[in-house]
């Protein structure tokens, strides 16, 4: 999954605003124009299209977990140069606060079943023995599953 389409997929899930991205790009100290979120959002082949950086999308999840859970006391994160689908399923973890039982719940919404022991490898350190690359196919039904719920919680909040 490329960071373009990480980037897409979260302001899908939580219905973000261009106004929006760029203030969460703030909250991480990696300001962005209008023009290039613009164009970070792009299909990939339009001539203005432009790559998402790993290390702007790993700010970019980092505004979002101080967004959505506030600023950690202490020292700020370092700038992250390289991000993985590892990374980037355990920052939108983080941000959301969610725990095992709730990414189950989550990945069963998506029609994908894993249990906790499977879960936990993703969050290991890449030297542990017990280790597994996070797959696209993985990290889409996350985001899927994200989707579902939240519309679902906006339904309900409507009514």
């Amino acid at each position: 999954m490329t960071n373009n389409e990480v980037l897409q997929h979260v302001r899908y899930i939580f219905a973000l605003s261009n106004e929006q991205l760029a203030a969460i790009f703030q909250l991480a100290q990696c300001p962005q124009s209008d023009e290039a979120i613009s164009q970070f959002l792009l299909k990939n082949g339009d001539p203005a299209f432009r790559r998402v950086p790993d290390n702007v999308l790993a700010s970019f999840l980092d505004g979002l977990i101080i967004e959505q859970r506030g600023v950690k006391d202490g020292a700020q994160a370092q700038l992250q140069q390289t991000i993985n689908n590892n990374s980037i399923f355990n920052k939108v973890k983080i941000a959301l606060a969610l725990k095992a039982d709730d990414i189950i719940a989550v990945l069963a919404a998506a029609d994908l079943t894993l249990s906790k022991h499977e879960l936990s490898a993703f969050f290991r350190k890449v030297e542990h023995k017990h280790y597994r690359s996070c797959s696209d196919e993985t990290l889409l039904k996350f985001f899927n599953g994200l989707h579902l719920q939240h519309q679902h919680a906006i339904k309900l909040i409507k009514e």
